[in-house]
């Protein structure tokens, strides 16, 4: 017990540094706190730590992995919404389906077509948001920016999916303001998409423990933050097939 509470207490005193400089970043650029939502990346962190966050009133979790997920969910409050935020394979979009409110990774037409699919084997919609690599790293999964709006109508088309938004991860570095560029490349993309759509796009996902500040500054309706919330994540054994 004595250790759920100390878990609880850190993650409190973490939760009250990351409303700060929401806050304060908010201010800068002339923005309401709650303008802004809070994503908990809650991957590779046990149930007992995201109930113990829950109950500090967050609600929106992310997870990378569908196999991971599928073990943690059931665990926690139904109150509680997942988004996908790491690559999806093709083969897991059934699941996806299922467990998750939200797909902020489709990073191609075929995996918005196969989402589509299961969302309509299951009689739901599902908002997904586009995952764009704006940098260009090999090493990231993502949409190029002309790749988005030359498939945007085909992927607005799809009967089960809908378009909320765009999202991106920055490039690792120190400096948060190295990832100023990026933010605010796909800050201007968003709005490319809006006007090709003649509708709004809520969602701007961007922006992590590192440089969420930036990101607000830039636009961001959602910032993704794990390590600033929960600290290092613990070192599990990935499995071999994916998210």
């Amino acid at each position: 017990m004595f250790e759920v509470n100390l878990v609880g207490m850190v993650l409190a005193e973490n939760l009250d540094c990351i409303r700060a400089r929401i806050t304060q970043a908010c201010e800068r650029s002339g923005r309401t706190p709650d303008s802004v939502e809070l994503m908990a990346v809650s991957k590779y962190h046990p149930p007992a730590t995201v109930a113990a966050a829950a109950a500090l009133g967050l609600q929106l979790f992310g997870e990378n992995r569908v196999q991971e997920a599928r073990l943690k969910i059931p665990q926690l409050p139904s109150r509680l919404r997942w988004h996908l935020i790491g690559h999806l394979q093709s083969n897991k979009c059934r699941d996806a389906v299922g467990l998750f409110s939200m797909v902020q990774s489709v990073d191609s037409l075929p995996l918005a077509e196969e989402l589509s699919r299961c969302a309509d084997n299951r009689a739901k919609t599902l908002p997904i948001l586009l995952e764009v690599n704006i940098a260009g790293e090999a090493s990231k999964f993502g949409w190029k920016p002309d790749q988005v709006l030359a498939s945007l109508a085909q992927i607005n088309a799809l009967p089960k999916l809908e378009i909320h938004g765009l999202m991106t991860i920055a490039p690792y570095s120190t400096d948060p303001e190295r990832a100023r560029p990026v933010f605010r490349s796909l800050h201007a993309l968003h709005r490319q998409c809006e006007q090709q759509l003649g509708a709004p796009l809520p969602v701007l996902s961007m922006g992590m423990s590192g440089d969420m500040e930036v990101a607000i500054e830039e636009g961001a309706t959602l910032i993704r933050v794990g390590t600033a919330l929960f600290g290092e994540r613990p070192r599990l054994q990935r499995n071999a097939d994916g998210p």
